[in-house]
Parts: structure tokens; sequence; C-alpha cells
């Protein structure tokens, strides 16, 4: 285990979403009873006492974070609490026009926006919905409005490998970073060939030969993306290489589900149960003592690697999670 700094909090405000894309939720889930999923109120005190501990920025997500009412109201509570520097949030895009406005008003950060494809057809085939022009709308609405925006691929052979020249080209006349995921083999992403993004640089270094790193002072993010500029494109090229570049030993983040479990790792389902906390009905300041307590002592506890090079040692409480949150 190593010990490092612990800065960002991913916080899952629902487990529902109205997409049903193949490598994450493909199929009608039994969603959670509400009283299951951790109140506005709930997530508020956890991230104070995460503040407290060190926590600088939190990224709201889902499932699809804006099918849940308030969402806005739960980023206005957590921008107002001492310390924390941003809330950002991850969207697959279809409501965010439409709440991008309240949004705004509730001082969000950023946006990141999940698109794998420009292609019509297989993006309905992709996620079971005729949304992409509600997600490009999206885009240009982020844009327009001056919020910081990036866009997320999620990067596997059996869905753009074909598309990346037209992906790349987004950040060509919009101030956006177009980011190239690795495709994590998790859940239902087990069934997908990863791209590799040492090889899809290359590809594109092939197109625009000029293609350089952005210096450390542009990187603009408080994650593990790599940025790349192209001279004479608006936006930046980004990637984020869980398999290829194995970035565990930088890694600065936990996350919480939806219904309060702290994780350390994506990979495995070792967590700690804030709920329990929350909901035991000790005195607040008690409560707040325990969260500081766990988030202190995270940097001890995140594991040094992931466990998808030899998933056959993942011991029986340390198993790969179907969905992360």
């Amino acid at each position: 285990m190593n010990e490092r700094t612990i800065d960002y909090l991913r916080i899952s405000i629902t487990d529902r979403c109205n997409l049903r894309c193949k490598y994450c939720m493909p199929s009608d889930i039994e969603s959670l009873p509400m009283r299951e999923i951790l109140t506005y109120e709930e997530i508020a005190e956890i991230a104070e006492a995460a503040s407290e501990s060190g926590i600088r920025h939190l990224r709201i997500t889902g499932g699809e974070p804006l099918v849940r009412k308030g969402c806005a109201d739960c980023i206005r509570m957590l921008k107002s609490i001492p310390g924390i520097e941003t809330v950002m949030m991850t969207t697959n895009g279809i409501l965010l026009k439409q709440f991008l406005p309240k949004l705004l008003e509730a001082g969000i950060d950023g946006v990141n926006i999940s698109l794998d494809t420009l292609d019509k057809e297989k993006y309905r085939e992709i996620t079971g919905t005729d949304g992409l022009a509600l997600v490009l709308g999206a885009v240009e609405a982020c844009v327009q409005s001056g919020v910081r925006t990036k866009i997320n691929v999620a990067a596997a052979e059996e869905i753009n490998k074909e598309e990346i020249p037209d992906l790349v080209r987004i950040a060509e006349k919009m101030p956006v970073d177009v980011r190239f995921i690795e495709m994590m083999p998790i859940g239902y992403g087990k069934q997908f060939q990863s791209l590799d993004n040492r090889a899809l640089l290359e590809k594109i270094r092939e197109l625009y030969p000029e293609i350089y790193p952005a210096e450390q002072k542009e990187k603009a993010g408080f994650g593990p993306a790599v940025y790349y500029q192209i001279p004479g494109f608006a936006g930046r090229i980004g990637f984020i290489s869980a398999m290829h570049g194995k970035f565990c030993k930088e890694c600065n983040r936990l996350r919480l589900t939806s219904t309060g479990q702290l994780k350390y790792c994506l990979c495995y389902d070792d967590a700690e149960d804030m709920k329990s906390i929350v909901r035991s009905g000790m005195d607040k300041e008690m409560r707040k003592k325990r969260i500081r307590q766990i988030f202190l002592e995270a940097g001890k506890k995140k594991p040094s690697g992931h466990c998808f090079e030899n998933p056959e040692d993942i011991s029986e409480n340390k198993k790969m999670s179907q969905i992360g949150g």
C-alpha cells in the first residue's frame, strides 16, 4: 500500500440512468429504493468532513446525476462548503442543456460529457436511445456558456475504432478537451476490447505530426489525464490510460457510491460504510470526527495497483465491482 495525497472525491448521487449503454447498464435493472440512497444533506455532511481532511475537488456522478431531482441544489450545497475548491459533474448530456442554466447558477466549475460516437445509428445502438443531437447541443451550449467542458470517449475496438479522427476534430473549432479513456474490464465492460491509448496517440500523430505534450501548467485538471495540444486547435486531446499507462500510484481520488459506500479503488469491493455513520444517531460532531478519520487514513489504504492483470489473485472480499459510481 502506498500513502499519497487524497484530495479528489467522486460522489454518485443516484444509481439511475436514462441510457442503457452496452458497456455499463445494457438492460433494465431494479432501482434501489430512495431510502437506501444518501440524501443531499447526508452527502453534504460527508463532504464537509472530507474537506476538513484535505478533499478539495468534488465530482458529481451517477448513474446519470441529472435524473435525480434537485441536482443543482446539491451542487450549490457542496459549493458552499469551506475548503472545497471545485465542484464538477460527469453526465451523458441528454438532459444537460435543459438544466445548464440552473447548474451555472449553482456555481458548477466544469462538465464532462460522455460521447463515444458521432454516428446517429451507432449512438442508438450503443445507448439504446436516439439522443445524439441532444448531446451535441449540450456540448455547444456548454461552450457558449464558458464553463470548462470535456468530452469523455470510452475507447473500444467494437465501438469507435474508425471514428477516432472525427472525435479528435471536435477539439479543432471548440475549446473542449476530448479525452480517450481505455475501457476497463469491469462489469459489462469485460465484453469489449479496449483500445490502447499508445496506439491511438500514434494514429493521431500520423494525422497531426506536430502534436505535442501540453505543459504541466496547462493541464488544468485534477485527475490522471495526460494532455496533448495540436497546433491550431482550440481544445486539447487527452488520454486516460488505466490499462496501458497505469497511474495507480498517483491516483488521488476516492469514490462515494449513492448508497454511501466509500471506495478506495474501482477495482475492489473494499469500502467504508459512511451511510451507517451519518445515520447512526450519534452527535454530529462525533459523526464528523469518525468521517474525518476515515478520510485522513485513506492514503494508507488505497491499493498500490489495480487487479486487472491477475484477476485470479482477487480474494473473495476483493471482487471486481459491477458499477463503481
